[in-house]
């Protein structure tokens, strides 16, 4: 694994610390008027999703994890797993529902999804930022329940519960932001 100095951080950097893998979220050179320099970062752990706030002196080593990124197909769901399909080696990896956490809600059968792993293991997912579903169950839109804004909830394909504007039925495909799991658009 490569080591890098403190002085080297980036947002985006996955860090192989004692206590886990860390991605760094934000960080902060600070140099104080007296003492020497430090630098502040937040890190979220990879694996549990937990947020800690930890101060580095500046200069410091610390080892950078090395993330592969594999392009891989869903191939369908399996009780609490999915299996996907590595689209260069065409091996098939059955990764259980809590690795992807709210990633699932957003991958379809045959989709192209882009796996973040560490070794053999896998840490997370490389989403869009939209994705398009269709919508298989809603209530019809009431007549004369035309208040600007309402909303009503729609069952997507994948099972994600979505708030929609009341013109939106059935059957219809819609885009979804997965970053905050709301209503974007229809497709």
């Amino acid at each position: 694994m490569p080591t890098i100095t403190t002085n080297d951080l980036r947002n985006g950097y996955v860090l192989d610390l004692d206590d886990g893998l860390f991605q760094v979220v934000e960080f902060q050179h600070v140099k104080p008027g007296k003492g020497g320099a430090f630098v502040r970062t937040t890190l979220k752990n990879v694996r549990t999703g937990a947020v800690v706030d930890r101060t580095f002196r500046a200069g410091e080593k610390v080892e950078r994890a090395t993330i592969d990124k594999r392009e891989m197909q869903f191939l369908y769901r399996d009780g609490d797993s999915v299996v996907f399909m590595d689209n260069e080696t065409f091996d098939q990896l059955t990764v259980p529902l809590t690795v992807l956490g709210d990633a699932a809600n957003y991958i379809v059968d045959g989709s192209t999804v882009l796996l973040l792993m560490y070794g053999s293991e896998i840490i997370g997912t490389d989403l869009p930022a939209a994705v398009e579903l269709t919508i298989t169950e809603t209530e019809p839109g009431v007549q004369g329940d035309r208040v600007s804004g309402a909303t009503k909830p729609a069952t997507l394909e994948t099972g994600l519960v979505v708030q929609v504007p009341l013109f939106v039925g059935p059957g219809e495909r819609v885009k979804v932001d997965t970053r905050t799991g709301q209503y974007i658009s229809r497709a």
